[in-house]
């Protein structure tokens, strides 16, 4: 019987830590329907690097977005009545934020200010956003979660394109989460966090999706989360019921475990560092940045068009 090595196991360091003068445990909407009402200080997620180096995250429960500096400095850049997710450069100034309450967001990281993107869908609400990512035309995928699940498999995976159109690609999911592309960009993989698997979705050169299949299986209380991807064509998954972020190669086999020192709930994660071969991870139950160095440096991101589309 042929046996899978197994992976090399390696601990996370803290890169930075969520200042002190930036918490306050608060009970909150949000904590109340993911927390059971317990006060929460933070949840951070959606990690993304600018061109100068300077990383990027939001905290949901308090509609914050932060800027950490290289020698790990935290600045507020912007605050609003929202709940951001998940965080990608729109042009040099502007991030897009997958927001669970307001749709799609716009965030000018230069003064703060936050505007609609896209709120609605033909004037419908979505369930609550997630997670996004760019395509070198400008395409923009993003998840759809809500509350979805075993229980509801209602989650959806859209496509919003450069012209304004948005393509519902995929509907019945338990639990979309994070996406990200292959290095070719043929195809989209996406987090499934309570069926506890990483599916891969064939993008077809018709504009549709095909042959959707299962790639990955985790196990644990909670599944895989935020994805990136190497310039190998690894896929990294960043799981918080286990503390992990799985490295698997291109057969979906984990070639290396990286575990949280600290809490288990590393949300998402995004490659930075002057070569690109560190990792960056948010810990959301310790409010915590970490990282670790990898020997394949992770695939640039696109970005998307300067202007926001147009739909009614």
């Amino acid at each position: 019987m042929f046996l899978l090595q197994p992976p090399a196991v390696q601990d996370m360091r803290i890169f930075s830590r969520l200042p002190d003068r930036f918490r306050s445990a608060t009970r909150t909407d949000w904590s109340d329907a993911n927390r059971a009402g317990q006060p929460a200080d933070s949840f951070l997620e959606g990690p993304v690097f600018d061109q100068a180096g300077n990383l990027y995250v939001c905290d949901i429960p308090f509609g914050r977005i932060f800027r950490v500096r290289q020698d790990g400095e935290w600045t507020l850049v912007a605050q609003y009545d929202g709940e951001p997710n998940g965080l990608k450069f729109l042009d040099e100034h502007h991030l897009v934020a997958a927001d669970y309450r307001r749709g799609l967001m716009r965030i000018d990281v230069r003064d703060g200010r936050v505007e609609p993107h896209l709120p609605r869908r033909h004037s419908e609400s979505f369930r609550g956003l997630n997670d996004l990512v760019f395509d070198h035309v400008g395409n923009l995928y993003f998840t759809d979660q809500g509350q979805s699940g075993l229980h509801d498999p209602a989650g959806r995976l859209y496509r919003l394109r450069p012209d304004g159109r948005l393509d519902v690609l995929l509907d019945g999911i338990p639990s979309p989460n994070g996406v990200c592309l292959s290095p070719d960009e043929k195809v989209l993989f996406l987090a499934v966090t309570r069926a506890n698997a990483v599916w891969r979705v064939p993008l077809m050169p018709d504009g549709g999706v095909a042959k959707v299949g299962l790639f990955f299986s985790s196990y644990g209380p909670a599944g895989p989360d935020g994805l990136a991807m190497n310039r190998d064509g690894g896929l990294l998954v960043a799981n918080p019921g286990l503390g992990y972020v799985w490295v698997l190669n291109k057969r979906a086999e984990p070639t290396h475990v990286l575990r949280s020192p600290n809490g288990l709930s590393l949300t998402n994660l995004a490659f930075g560092g002057p070569d690109r071969r560190t990792v960056f991870c948010t810990d959301s139950s310790t409010g915590t940045v970490l990282h670790a160095q990898l020997e394949v440096e992770g695939l640039p991101l696109a970005t998307g068009r300067k202007t926001s589309p147009e739909i009614s």
